[in-house]
């Protein structure tokens, strides 16, 4: 039987783009199920490397990100004294493979791109719909809702993120997400009520401390919004109810994090460290995030049931590849089901389950891969003595100017993973 309906569980990045380009590259119909009331307006700035800029122009989409974010491929270490240690262009390699850099953009500009192009094609997204229930019969698959409705379909794409509902119901209720032991502490501030120095900004800035990492970038195409966050070890709340315990520890962290965050930077008097004091004192907002991860090695399919994106490897976010590896996602999940209907009725035609099995082998080989990189990265978040701190600032900043000085950067070292292309997988 052929795929003709997907339904999708899920209305963020991973969700809306499955739903468009499934719509356009396969001609299949699919609807949306989101389980919150309205599109969501959490989350701070987004990092899109080449490889996920290149499937956002096969998209169409990327002219429309690029409007609303900025280009932020300069990666510049401070010290905690304020001067700048070393710097480096993080995709100077897969630019000239790729013709992509790196885009930072306001996670709620990213989703009015998606949304936008959904109603131009007519994708319907259901909002206040969460999920009960999973069932498959006679290569249908229906889903039930808490409202009392349902849809059935030839297939269900589970695109709800780390928590994900379909996975916790039909997929792998055993798997439980894994707290990284890194938190962020964010917000987005307007750079009109900040110093010249932040409205300056064009590149991502990092600060390492004793007790983390702080990082500052324009936000937006006009460069008149700064994202910054701090980065660091948190322990795990000791309460019966983890959500709650989030919570609570999240009030607690946003009350101190001014204080917190002004004595790491100690008596320091500097253009830069001046700079980032200001932008902590007029922060009014600070969300707090805390890191999981999805732990490798668990199924992502069950039937006629895939999960994708965060769902099924959501990592830790610090080698900016959250919504760059749901692309890929999608884009080999297209590929499948073109391979699927084509050899439906060969005598000799793979069953959608041996499909399923090689595109999970595929996939599982390359986020495995990107999430050993950004647990590497978030190293650098740990606590650490002064003399650590010392020696990392150091050893960083030696490896800055070695990168350069040496060639690295033209060899693509540090860079060949943005620049593979997914259409270049088959099956």
């Amino acid at each position: 039987m052929g795929i003709e309906k997907v339904i999708i569980i899920g209305g963020g990045p991973a969700g809306v783009a499955a739903a468009l380009h499934l719509q356009e590259r396969n001609q299949i119909s699919c609807t949306v199920y989101e389980t919150r009331s309205e599109p969501t307006t959490l989350g701070g700035a987004i990092g899109i490397p080449s490889n996920g800029l290149r499937l956002l122009d096969r998209m169409g989409l990327s002219d429309a990100m690029m409007k609303k974010g900025t280009e932020t491929s300069i990666l510049n270490l401070h010290s905690l004294k304020g001067n700048e240690m070393g710097r480096m262009d993080m995709v100077s390699w897969s630019r000239q493979q790729t013709g992509f850099g790196y885009l930072r953009i306001r996670r709620t500009d990213l989703m009015d791109v998606f949304l936008n192009a959904a109603r131009k094609v007519g994708v319907p997204i259901h909002f206040n719909k969460r999920l009960t229930r999973v069932e498959e019969k006679n290569d249908q698959v229906t889903v039930f809702f808490s409202d009392g409705t349902s849809d059935t379909g030839d297939f269900v794409l589970g695109c709800d993120g780390i928590h994900s509902s379909v996975r916790k119901l039909y997929v792998d209720p055993d798997c439980t997400p894994q707290y990284s032991g890194i938190s962020n502490v964010f917000s987005l501030v307007p750079t009109s009520e900040l110093s010249p120095v932040a409205s300056s900004l064009d590149a991502l800035n990092a600060t390492l401390t004793s007790d983390g990492m702080f990082g500052i970038s324009p936000a937006t195409t006009a460069r008149d919004v700064i994202y910054w966050f701090f980065s660091r070890e948190i322990a795990m709340p000791n309460t019966g109810d983890s959500r709650d315990g989030w919570e609570e520890r999240g009030k607690e962290e946003v009350d101190r994090l001014k204080t917190t965050f002004i004595d790491l930077l100690g008596e320091y008097d500097s253009l830069w460290v001046n700079m980032l004091r200001d932008v902590v004192h007029k922060t009014d907002v600070v969300k707090f995030y805390p890191i999981f991860k999805v732990p490798p090695g668990r199924p992502w399919h069950k039937g006629r049931c895939l999960i994708i994106g965060d769902a099924a490897h959501a990592m830790p976010p610090h080698a900016s590849q959250g919504v760059s590896m749901a692309l890929e996602d999608v884009f080999l999940f297209s590929k499948l089901l073109c391979h699927h209907s084509q050899h439906l009725d060969a005598p000799d035609h793979q069953r959608l389950d041996d499909l399923l099995q090689s595109y999970e082998s595929k996939r599982k080989a390359r986020t495995e891969q990107m999430l050993k990189t950004a647990e590497r990265n978030g190293d650098i978040r740990k606590k650490k003595t002064p003399l650590r701190l010392r020696v990392n600032e150091l050893a960083l900043s030696w490896g800055l100017w070695a990168y350069g000085a040496i060639g690295l950067d033209k060899m693509g070292i540090g860079q060949k993973a943005l620049a593979y292309d997914i259409e270049e997988e088959q099956f």
